[in-house]
């Protein structure tokens, strides 16, 4: 038997003695104690209404009532016990998930900084790149243009000489010639120089 039907057979056999201590005074000529007791059964209805409930007990007993009755307590028992096992096991379950996910939760914050700080350090080494590759063509640049520069100073500076003979060779011809005076074609040769410069 379980601990309920242990229980209720117990609370029907103690029944009667707690009805009968339940008085520990009368009047005069009243019963006490077991005899107030008895003296309930002396009534004819009362003792038919036991002696049905006690037939009662006998044919629910008989038939297997108590039987069915306690175990479908017990049944339930063992329903309610698995369930509560299974609501144990699935509360450690959801337990150990969420211990996974909070540990993929950190793994992923600790990818997400390194490769936060890799593109860092990617885009500090292109930009010290892109920055020596500009100083070096901002370099180049320079000198090409010097060299322009130079170059120009040159042919201008040649060219100043060509002109400057050609007016001294016509010059000194005109000269040797005598058609003109030397103050005309110095004057004339230097205009021409000029013109040709600018």
């Amino acid at each position: 038997m379980t601990k309920f039907a242990s229980l209720t057979a117990l609370s029907l056999v103690a029944a009667p003695f707690a009805l009968a201590a339940e008085k520990s005074y009368a009047a005069p000529g009243e019963a006490v104690g077991f005899g107030a007791l008895m003296y309930g059964f002396t009534d004819p209805t009362t003792l038919v209404a036991f002696g049905c409930l006690i037939a009662f007990f006998v044919l629910v007993w008989y038939v297997g009532g108590f039987k069915l009755i306690f175990g479908s307590l017990d049944a339930r028992a063992d329903a309610i016990s698995k369930q509560l096992d299974e609501a144990k096991a699935m509360r450690e379950e959801a337990a150990r998930i969420m211990s996974e996910a909070e540990q993929k939760a950190k793994e992923a914050d600790a990818t997400a900084a390194d490769i936060v700080a890799r593109a860092k350090a990617d885009a500090d080494a292109m930009l010290a790149t892109a920055e020596a590759d500009l100083a070096t063509k901002v370099a180049r640049r320079e000198a090409q243009a010097e060299a322009r520069i130079a170059r120009a100073e040159a042919d201008a500076s040649a060219e100043v000489r060509r002109v400057a003979a050609d007016a001294a060779t016509k010059a000194a011809g005109d000269i040797l010639s005598g058609g003109t005076k030397a103050d005309d074609l110095f004057d004339k040769a230097l205009s021409e120089i000029e013109g040709r410069m600018n």
